[in-house]
């Protein structure tokens, strides 16, 4: 009896912490502490943004979906950019990445979306996609087609944007390019889910650490993310 009490102890443990494991991740955020800048990235997956609330949350800093490959542009971004803006929460806009479109066109979709701010964070490339592409030819050379993305961009903006990347697309495209040199100038944003990046010797600049983080102003999951420095170094690198 005792052991078919311990038994069902432990499956009624189980049992709970299964149904109680989606609320508790979202307030799961230990391998951050030690990071005082925290900021959120958003699209219109997020919907309407309480940004005065966000700011009033502790929220940092902003990363702000404006377009996707040639031709999308996001279509919450203009308010998101004016609202984060009149809450005063520095932000910087990011372009989802496509292999199927060269860098130039992507380019020039971002530059006509974003406006040309002084006071922008840096800008970022999220280059995270590893589905083939349906109908085009994915780019035979995706670092080129990156970099030609970043130059284009950091002539309009006048700073150069990060790469925002995963440890899946790190590791199939770009890691060979960083050995090789090729991107020993830039800066990386890092997805890696609540334990800081590893990624080969490049030091990260911002740390996405939780994609379904819980604050106030969002309704609904966000992503949360972590400067890596002190607020004083944050704030050096918001005025370049």
């Amino acid at each position: 009896m005792a052991r078919l009490s311990l038994l069902l102890l432990a499956v009624l443990t189980a049992g709970v912490l299964i149904l109680a494991a989606p609320r508790l991740y979202r307030h799961f955020e230990l391998a951050a502490t030690g990071y005082p800048v925290k900021g959120v990235d958003v699209s219109h997956y997020q919907g309407d943004i309480d940004w005065k609330a966000l700011r009033a949350g502790g929220i940092g800093f902003a990363y702000i979906k404006a377009t996707e490959g040639a031709h999308f542009r996001d279509p919450y971004f203009a308010g998101n950019w004016q609202r984060s803006g009149e809450a005063g929460i520095p932000r910087g806009a990011y372009h989802f990445f496509s292999l199927c479109k060269p860098g130039a066109e992507q380019a020039a979709n971002f530059i006509a979306a974003v406006p040309v701010e002084a006071a922008s964070l840096p800008h970022a490339l999220d280059a995270e996609q590893m589905e083939a592409c349906s109908n085009a030819q994915p780019a035979a050379d995706p670092v080129a087609e990156i970099l030609a993305f970043l130059d284009a961009t950091e002539k309009r903006f006048g700073r150069r944007p990060m790469i925002y990347t995963t440890r899946e697309f790190y590791g199939a495209r770009l890691s060979d390019a960083q050995r090789a040199g090729r991107l020993e100038k830039e800066r990386f944003w890092f997805r890696s889910l609540h334990w800081p990046p590893r990624l080969g010797s490049k030091p990260w600049t911002l740390w996405q650490y939780h994609n379904r983080g819980h604050r106030p102003g969002v309704d609904g999951p966000v992503d949360l993310n972590a400067f890596n420095g002190s607020a004083a170094e944050f704030e050096n690198f918001v005025a370049r």
